[in-house]
């Protein structure tokens, strides 16, 4: 059997430990698929005190993941550390300008410079791997950038994010309203103390820019991602949603249209009985569409093992002799997008309006609709709430949902404006795409 490949691990978290500790577990089944021996040889993490379960006995230790990068007895490395720049950049950098293949799972670091790695690796000819960086144990890195090449793309979309889709989905199973749900997220661990990243519904960006760039062979372009949150939607909206033959679904959504690449994160009404609707909990999926091609994976997309397994299956890869390219074409064959903006989106929409209790204010809210030729769906008023607090308002409200037919967003907001303007509705409007059934 060929000479053991020798891992480095710069991270050592709940992921990197995992690495750590299946690697031992399975190293004979692991050496005999690999081809030969997998040997962690050195680690680095901030804290060398803290219980992790697993034999580091016979383990370099570096406390600068960068002198991890230089080692002579590592001949890979894991990077797990996260973040787009400082130690999990230096420590990239410094592995592939060494020649040494690198793994990660860090999604940021992708999305901000990963045109920039993937040329270091091809000119180093070693690889730069990720699989673990998009859908934690969902093989959709490599199902886009190997499996697929008969097939143009035309959409890749998902849930990418299962702190989100497991605060929606208590919300729909248990009744909570978002705060109550966020914080259950938080005690279980699927939430950080600050939430901002995975509920502002950057960390879905991150992954889609990702994602994009392998399905239409196109440089990563994340400032074109338009990004919406979960952090407006109420009870109401999840009541509506199921009322009217939906689930509400953060979403990342990358499609060809007629301007370009249109790439957005937002929440997003999706009919119950599409397969993204059934996925809930902290489980993702990703739908891929094409000319040869229509398929969804549903997998844990977080958790130690799940992520765990797809590092490996990389490292597996790369023991094998495995070197891609990292985007699946060359980088500089890679297309220059053009961006599609949101304004341009054309879809349904639902709209939720807490509008002044009066006769007329309907039929004029429908009016200001349809001086935009946008063509209403459906017209649902709920009972009135609570008067609102003196400070916001000495009027009554009522929840007014719309559901328009296909139109364009620049109509839509277009057309809230001016219902703003004529002062019909207090607060902010709840806007809502909807996507349809594939």
């Amino acid at each position: 059997m060929a000479a053991a490949l020798k891992v480095g691990v710069a991270g050592l978290g709940t992921v990197g430990a995992a690495v750590v500790r299946i690697l031992g577990e399975r190293r004979d089944t692991l050496a005999a698929s690999a081809g030969r021996p997998i040997h962690v040889t050195a680690v680095s993490a901030r804290n060398r005190n803290r219980e992790r379960k697993i034999d580091l006995g016979n383990v370099r230790w570096h406390d600068d993941p960068v002198s991890l990068a230089a080692d002579d007895n590592v001949d890979l490395v894991v990077e797990l550390i996260g973040g787009a720049e400082g130690p999990a950049r230096d420590t990239v950098e410094a592995a592939l300008k060494a020649g040494k293949s690198v793994v990660t799972a860090n999604k940021a670091l992708l999305s901000a410079h990963g045109m920039a790695l993937a040329e270091l690796a091809e000119e180093k000819n070693v690889a730069l791997a990720f699989e673990a960086a998009v859908g934690g144990g969902i093989p959709i890195i490599k199902t886009l950038r190997e499996a697929l090449p008969g097939s143009q793309l035309s959409r890749v979309s998902g849930i990418l994010n299962g702190t989100c889709n497991f605060i929606l989905t208590k919300m729909e199973e248990d009744g909570l309203d978002f705060d109550t749900a966020l914080s259950q997220a938080q005690a279980l661990g699927y939430a950080e103390a600050d939430p901002t990243f995975d509920i502002g519904g950057f960390d879905t960006a991150h992954k889609l820019s990702i994602l994009t760039s392998l399905a239409f062979g196109t440089k990563i372009d994340a400032d074109a991602i338009y990004v919406e949150g979960i952090q407006t939607i109420s009870r109401l909206d999840i009541a509506m949603a199921d009322e009217l033959g939906f689930r509400i679904k953060l979403l990342g959504v990358a499609t060809r249209a007629d301007g370009g690449i249109e790439q957005r994160v937002h929440p997003a009404m999706v009919p119950r009985s599409d397969p993204l609707a059934q996925v809930m909990g902290v489980t993702n999926a990703v739908q891929i569409s094409g000319s040869a091609s229509d398929i969804t994976l549903i997998g844990p997309g977080a958790g130690g093992d799940p992520t765990a397994s797809a590092v490996i299956a990389d490292i597996v890869d790369v023991s094998r002799g495995m070197i891609r390219q990292p985007f699946g074409i060359p980088v500089a064959q890679l297309a220059t997008p053009r961006r599609a903006p949101i304004q341009t989106h054309e879809g349904g929409y639902y709209i939720r309006l807490d509008v002044v209790d009066l006769p007329g204010t309907a039929a004029a809210i429908a009016t200001r609709m349809a001086e935009q030729q946008i063509s209403l769906e459906s017209i649902l008023q709920k009972k009135p709430r609570a008067k609102a607090p003196a400070a916001a308002s000495d009027k009554n409200t009522v929840p007014l949902v719309l559901i328009t037919h296909a139109t364009s967003e620049s109509a839509v907001r277009r057309a809230l404006m001016a219902v703003l303007a004529d002062g019909h509705i207090q607060g902010a409007p709840q806007v809502i795409r909807i996507e349809k059934e594939k």
